[in-house]
């Protein structure tokens, strides 16, 4: 089961990584062509293909959107919170298992202690599988609105911009 999964994960990739260049454009949410703004070309970033990227792999969107400070905190966030549940999951395995065997040598009720060991390490478990999902759904949503941001000029000359441009996007980013 295990090695099938993998085999399908690999499979998805390679079929991921092997889509043409210009396959962006049926998934963008905005107009992929670049607008010039008084000689300087302004890039934009699809939140389509940044949501699609960091869905596939958690990183992958903010990559995309040349964030490259993030990758390491969510992988180093989900990589901690992936070995802690695991962790905790096997100690509480080992806890299940203590307390269902003491339950035929002492029935009715078994060790109690086991019982709250097992108790303790499942509700931790079950913490980090909220922690992990909370990171996955948090990287979609970085990268989606990294990428509405990304045309942004955060320069210290502000002054050359008009007017009617920021309202344009203000206006885009909350329709």
């Amino acid at each position: 089961m295990q090695n099938k999964k993998i085999r399908v994960f690999f499979l998805f990739l390679i079929a991921f990584y092997s889509i043409p260049s210009n396959a962006q454009n049926l998934l963008s949410f905005t107009d992929p062509k670049s607008d010039t703004l008084k000689g300087s070309i302004i890039r934009k970033k699809s939140p389509g293909m940044a949501m699609l990227y960091s869905a596939l792999l958690p990183g992958a969107g903010q990559f995309y959107n040349e964030s490259y400070w993030k990758i390491p905190i969510i992988l180093g966030l989900a990589a901690y919170w992936g070995y802690e549940w695991n962790d905790l999951n096997k100690n509480y395995k080992n806890y299940k298992n203590l307390y269902s065997s003491s339950l035929t040598l002492y029935p009715p009720d078994g060790v109690y202690q086991y019982k709250l060991i097992r108790d303790f390490y499942r509700t931790e478990r079950d913490k980090f599988a909220w922690y992990l999902g909370i990171l996955y759904f948090a990287n979609i949503l970085d990268a989606y609105v990294d990428a509405n941001l990304f045309e942004f000029d955060v320069g210290e000359n502000l002054s050359n911009v008009s007017t009617g441009k920021i309202f344009s996007m203000k206006i885009k980013i909350f329709l």
